[in-house]
């Protein structure tokens, strides 16, 4: 198993702790991403949006997210084939924009970011192993949103990100490894199928209609892939 790395200078003890449990966990792939990524925009300073980029087979996925503003921004660029979370992941390097609307290194992909509101943005390699490589994103609405405070935090939690997908390989097989990142993948389409079902009926905004499923899955305490799941099987039958 990996070991747990020193962080304390970077985040709270009790954010430590927490991350501590959730790594250590038996929960799914899937949820541990998920949790990772929820605490990680409630900690990091100047987050408004997380999202965890998961490469495999040169195939790039948006394992966790926490609101249709990261899940668009990092879909921009899997358009692309480029950006700097797929970077991120692939070149192990940490991509920080500053302002969105001046930056040059990405020029296809930087006005599609200003589109979906994100102004400024973390991405932050997640070293895995060679089979799977990824990045935590991190955006905010305005731009030049993060301090040295929040890079440090941010490497942190992308530090414990890795370990959680690592130790996942400690105790499966690759090729359940895989089919955990491919569940973990047709959640988030069965989440959008979801939600496009809420946004005909209700004639609500994209970031409107996940807002309802959450509060939904919150109120009802059941997993946000399940009541969507419950959502499109309604629908199917009827």
């Amino acid at each position: 198993m990996a070991e747990v790395p020193e962080v304390e200078d970077a985040l709270p003890r009790a954010v430590v702790l927490e991350l501590a449990r959730i790594v250590l966990s038996t929960e799914t792939l899937d949820s541990v991403l998920s949790r990772v990524a929820d605490l990680c925009k409630k900690v990091v300073v100047g987050a408004d949006e997380v999202s965890l980029t998961l490469v495999r087979a040169g195939r790039a996925a948006t394992a966790a997210y926490t609101a249709e503003l990261a899940m668009q921004a990092d879909e921009r660029q899997y358009g692309l084939d480029g950006g700097p979370c797929l970077d991120a992941g692939r070149g192990g390097e940490l991509m920080h924009i500053v302002d969105m609307r001046t930056e040059d290194r990405w020029p296809d992909y930087s006005p599609l970011a200003v589109q979906v509101g994100a102004l400024s943005s973390l991405s932050i390699p997640l070293p895995i192993q060679e089979e799977v490589v990824g990045a935590l994103n991190i955006y905010a609405r305005k731009p030049d949103a993060f301090a040295e405070e929040a890079l440090a935090a941010g490497r942190a939690f992308a530090a414990y990100a890795a370990i959680a997908v690592s130790n996942a390989d400690t105790f499966v097989s690759t090729a359940e490894l895989a089919k955990n990142l491919q569940i973990a993948m047709e959640s988030r389409a069965i989440i959008e199928q979801a939600k496009g079902m809420i946004m005909a009926r209700s004639r609500c905004s994209a970031d409107e209609a996940f807002d309802m499923l959450v509060k939904a899955s919150q109120r009802e305490n059941v997993k946000l892939r399940v009541l969507a799941e419950r959502l499109v099987a309604s629908a199917q039958g009827g």
